[in-house]
């Protein structure tokens, strides 16, 4: 398992990130946005992303509230790949304002700061996050952040404070952001607590990352680059021999090749369903007007969000599957 961790200098790592992501028999590599300067945007091999603030003071975390790289300009195309790929993502402190670049649709902003610090409370929303679930309050010593932020408006605020909100949120289903930090700079067990929580979830989210980070940068001009494989997927749903009005479920749809042939055979009165772990991929088929043969679900083809028993998986011999119904059913096998 590798993160990769977004900084703007070499040694500004804090030590609690590496001896935390180790200790979880997480491997990190460093990327330097030294000067501005844009990295590479090779997700290759790369399970998760800290990203850490710009040049400025440290507290806690060590992650000051510099400018940081981007802040204006989308961010870094490393992050910005990370977020359409859905790679976990974790930003503290300052790489926040850098995770918000990278996110655009800036949308809504911090509420001004009063004279002394609030306490920092988890909202209702984290006890059913992936990362904040189970976790302790944070711990007295955590200064919110104060300057203002600003975040798409579906973000998910996971802690908050009297008059500053958002000091914790997601932003769709695998990028966190933690924006408050210690006073004194000391580390602190509810951050330690919370990289080791991240390092678990890059863990067990590891393989739906490598098969996101592949496609989707590969998406758009899957079709074109593989065009010639079409009469096979034809072919090989041709003896299938659905039945008319039954229904069809091509498991790792892709861009949907199969799904015309699987609609020709299922004929008006049947259903077909498209399903892909990489929403980039789904995002192509709609493009090329797949849904017009059925309904596309961003889903793990290992479980499946079907009725037991519904559908009976029929190899199709070119590396989907599509499926047929096991037993009618008036609501049909799909929802």
């Amino acid at each position: 398992m590798t993160v990769v961790v977004v900084q703007h200098a070499p040694g500004e790592t804090p030590p609690a990130v590496s001896r935390v992501l180790a200790a979880a028999g997480v491997d990190t590599r460093t990327v330097l946005l030294t000067d501005g300067e844009d990295p590479s945007a090779d997700l290759d091999g790369v399970e998760g992303l800290i990203v850490l603030g710009g040049r400025g003071r440290r507290h806690g975390f060590g992650y000051g509230y510099g400018s940081g790289f981007g802040e204006t300009a989308g961010g870094p195309a490393l992050l910005r790949d990370a977020l359409a790929a859905e790679v976990p993502v974790l930003a503290l402190g300052a790489g926040t304002r850098m995770l918000a670049a990278g996110g655009g649709r800036a949308v809504r902003t911090a509420s001004g700061a009063r004279d002394a610090d609030p306490a920092v409370r988890l909202t209702p929303a984290a006890g059913a996050d992936p990362l904040f679930a189970g976790a302790e309050p944070p711990s007295p010593g955590l200064r919110p952040a104060r300057d203002p932020l600003h975040l798409p408006a579906d973000t998910v605020v996971l802690a908050s404070c009297d008059g500053l909100p958002e000091q914790a949120f997601r932003i769709g289903g695998s990028t966190w952001g933690v924006r408050f930090l210690r006073q004194d700079g000391a580390a602190d067990p509810w951050a330690a607590d919370l990289l080791g929580r991240f390092a678990a979830l890059v863990t067990s989210r590891s393989e739906h990352t490598a098969a996101r980070a592949f496609f989707t940068r590969r998406a758009e001009a899957w079709e074109e680059r593989f065009a010639h494989q079409t009469p096979a997927y034809e072919a090989g749903v041709a003896r299938m021999r659905l039945a008319p009005g039954g229904v069809a479920v091509d498991l790792g749809c892709g861009t949907g090749r199969a799904m015309p042939a699987l609609r020709e055979q299922v004929g008006a009165g049947g259903r077909v369903l498209g399903i892909d772990v990489t929403p980039a991929m789904l995002a192509a088929a709609a493009r090329r007007g797949r849904t017009r043969h059925g309904p596309l679900l961003a889903a793990d083809c290992t479980r499946l969000p079907l009725p037991g028993a519904s559908v009976l998986r029929r190899p199709t011999g070119d590396g989907s599957a599509a499926a047929q119904p096991a037993r009618p059913s008036p609501a049909g096998a799909s929802r």
